[in-house]
């Protein structure tokens, strides 16, 4: 072999501004694998995710899984390139050696110190596997590294969950859901209440998760409306802030979301019948809530202004001799 070979080296760092959590999932979709085997991969050491490569290839892999948020690097791959005569030869000639698995340098041994793979018989089963590729299997062994390919792009949409904070939600889903969330919360309020009237107690301790688990919906689905927009679910505590929360709450609804995948993942599906009627059930109410408000301040004080005046004019023009 005469083309240089490359691998795909990742020892467990992310790039900047990524999350943990956010990388894994990321690494479990690209590789079609479980959360439990892609923890395997974030111990700290030197991981090959991918071996004997063209530079093309190589370059394909790279921004893969850059985009997903692993810090990985380009590395040439020498164990491509050495046969079994070459690893006798330099058994003899050198007194250290890099494991063609997994890339430690090391004393050289019939086995691996790292991955505890028999060097010669690993590369004859490489051979052979070049010779005849076996179809695409799942990982029998979580300690292995992932197989599937890379190279693809991430999936066109995400998926939805409601009880969760990763993902994406747009405008009019999260206006929606929230208007669904706010339907239920009353009519488990209403339950609720109707309990409390016949007892206090049996009231009380219904009335006690209805409200947690309204919260929490609440805060899990702005969590997602903001991953959209591009922004941490952190940012979802300034809603408690006075004054703030109120523009803050405004913004959630209006700034539009990333059209292309972003660092919380790929963009949701599109909006379904049921979630723009109920969005748009969700603007009609708000829209009622903030004239009533508006009206609720307004008509008192505009009522209170004319009694004012009334008054006013009617000490101005009354008779002297009647005072």
């Amino acid at each position: 072999m005469t083309d240089t070979r490359y691998k795909i080296v990742f020892e467990g760092q992310l790039m900047p501004d990524q999350s943990l959590e956010t990388v894994k999932a990321n690494l479990a979709r690209l590789f079609r694998s479980d959360q439990a085997k892609i923890d395997v991969l974030f111990t700290g050491g030197p991981v090959a995710l991918k071996r004997d490569l063209s530079e093309a290839e190589a370059d394909k892999y790279l921004g893969a899984l850059q985009q997903a948020g692993a810090q990985v690097r380009k590395e040439q791959d020498l164990a491509a390139k050495l046969s079994l005569v070459d690893i006798e030869q330099e058994a003899v000639s050198n007194e250290s050696m890099d494991c063609p698995k997994c890339g430690t340098q090391q004393p050289k041994a019939v086995a691996c110190a790292s991955c505890g793979i028999v060097i010669e018989k690993y590369l004859t089963r490489q051979a052979q596997i070049a010779q005849n590729p076996p179809e695409p299997i799942a990982n029998a062994s979580p300690y292995g590294t992932p197989k599937s390919d890379v190279g693809e792009s991430m999936p066109e949409h995400g998926r939805l969950k409601v009880f969760t904070t990763d993902g994406r939600i747009g405008r009019l889903r999260y206006l929606g859901w929230s208007m669904a969330l706010l339907l239920l919360a009353m009519v488990a309020y209403l339950i609720a209440a109707g309990a409390m009237a016949v007892s206090p107690i049996v009231g009380g301790i219904l009335m006690i998760p209805v409200v947690i688990g309204t919260v929490v919906i609440s805060v899990m689905i702005g969590v997602q409306r903001l991953h959209d927009i591009g922004w941490s679910g952190w940012l979802w505590l300034l809603n408690l802030v006075p004054l703030i929360g109120s523009i803050f709450a405004l913004l959630m609804l209006v700034v539009p979301g990333s059209q292309s995948a972003n660092r919380y993942g790929p963009p949701p599906p599109p909006n379904s019948p049921g979630v723009i009627a109920m969005a748009w059930g969700g603007l009609v109410l708000w829209l009622v809530a903030t004239v009533g408000i508006l009206a609720a301040v307004a008509i008192p004080a505009y009522q209170d202004y004319v009694e004012r005046a009334q008054q006013s004019q009617s000490l101005q023009y009354t008779p002297e001799g009647e005072e």
